[in-house]
């Protein structure tokens, strides 16, 4: 991220002290620009729909009054190519935030965290990180070991019916370490390879998997079978 370059943000939000206090969050860091606030799933889409600086952030609420947060999320994640999702929650809704991420969404925010919290979880996202709970990462894993159990048989007709192309050995490595919630920087460690490397096996990623986001590609390739990763006990 340039120093020059603060990221852009939209706040999705229905309850107004929440949506003023996520907002005056970001305008008070200066890595941070708050390009836009809607209250509900039409304003929201109605936003996306008008001119506005290409979006790097969608911070939301999942309950909205005419709608879920989810169907903002896939929209969102649609539209703006360098987009990422970033639920707004409270604590004990495992369920809701499973969904979301499933959606795309790469992680969660509680709506009590401090001003100062807002900004780091947004930032390290962007830089590759993935916010969310131990426990929450166990059962995403946890899912999508399930989901390769029952696509175990099919998953060779399903990828070539796709006419993907094949994961190169490096790619793969990659995708496994970014769905057990590893950042960039930590996989450029791991591997010895530049951050910059990174960022090129995972552009070739999505290319490859149709996908927008971390979370989008975490969930595809679980779909075709392609992720190798160890039960959860």
């Amino acid at each position: 991220m340039s120093a020059m370059q603060a990221l852009q943000v939209l706040v999705v939000e229905d309850d107004p002290p929440s949506l003023s206090f996520f907002a005056q969050s970001i305008q008070q860091d200066t890595r941070l620009a708050l390009a836009g606030q809607a209250s509900s799933v039409q304003e929201a889409r109605r936003w996306l729909d008008g001119d506005h600086p290409p979006l790097d952030v969608l911070l939301i609420d999942i309950g909205l009054p005419d709608g879920s947060g989810i169907d903002v999320i896939r929209y969102a994640l649609q539209r703006e190519p360098r987009c990422e999702a970033l639920v707004i929650t409270m604590f004990g809704d495992d369920e809701n935030i499973l969904a979301c991420i499933e959606a795309g969404a790469l992680g969660y925010i509680h709506k009590d965290s401090a001003p100062e919290d807002v900004a780091a979880v947004i930032v390290d996202m962007k830089q590759g990180g993935s916010p969310m709970s131990p426990m929450i990462a166990r059962r995403v894993l946890a899912r999508i070991n399930g989901n390769q159990e029952r696509s175990r048989l099919s998953s060779a007709s399903a990828t070539a019916a796709s006419g993907m192309r094949a994961l190169s050995p490096r790619e793969q490595e990659v995708l496994e370490l970014i769905a057990r919630g590893f950042s960039y920087g930590d996989i450029a460690r791991l591997k010895g390879i530049g951050v910059t490397t990174v960022q090129t096996h995972v552009k070739n990623l999505y290319a490859k998997l149709a996908v927008k986001s971390r979370g989008e590609a975490v969930y595809e390739a679980s779909q075709l079978g392609l992720l190798h990763l160890p039960k959860q006990v």
